[in-house]
Parts: structure tokens; C-alpha cells; sequence
């Protein structure tokens, strides 16, 4: 029997940089990056992706994309929401 892990996270932060282009600056031990002035970060289980406008201490979040399996995909899907912000 063999038992199969995946783990979105651990493919996260190389994934930001083939979508956005660019390396992040990764926090919380690579469940969240900045790029510019937004984090993106995995919660949930790594199920969710919420895009959050970081602004010194101050936080907010802009939307939350849902992660089914492929990482790359809910983070094209964050960065067409960031282009729409």
C-alpha cells in the first residue's frame, strides 16, 4: 500500500514567481509572500488563497480564491483579481 501526500504549500512559493514573474519575499514559513504591497497567503489547509493589501501593520483583505489541487491555477485566478483591483 502506498500512501500519497500533497502538499500545495510546498510548491507555493515557486509558483509565485513562474505566475507573477517575480521573486516574493516569502513570511510564515512559506504560507505567504509579498509582492509589492499585497500577501498573498495559504489558509484553511491550504484550501484557501486570500490576497491581502498590506499597508505597514494595517492589513486588509481584498478576496480569497479557492484552491482546488493546482496551486498555479488559484494563483493565475489571484492575479486577474489583482489586475481588476
Amino acid at each position: 500500500m502506498t500512501l500519497r501526500f500533497e502538499d500545495p504549500a510546498a510548491e507555493f512559493v515557486p509558483a509565485v514567481a513562474r505566475v507573477f514573474g517575480e521573486e516574493p519575499r516569502v513570511l510564515d514559513g512559506s504560507r505567504a509572500v509579498v509582492l509589492g504591497g499585497v500577501k498573498l497567503q495559504l489558509e484553511a489547509g491550504e484550501r484557501e488563497l486570500w490576497l491581502i493589501e498590506a499597508q505597514g501593520a494595517l492589513e486588509r483583505r481584498l478576496a480569497m480564491v479557492e484552491v482546488r489541487g493546482d496551486i498555479e491555477a488559484a494563483l493565475r485566478e489571484a492575479k486577474e483579481r489583482l489586475g481588476d483591483a
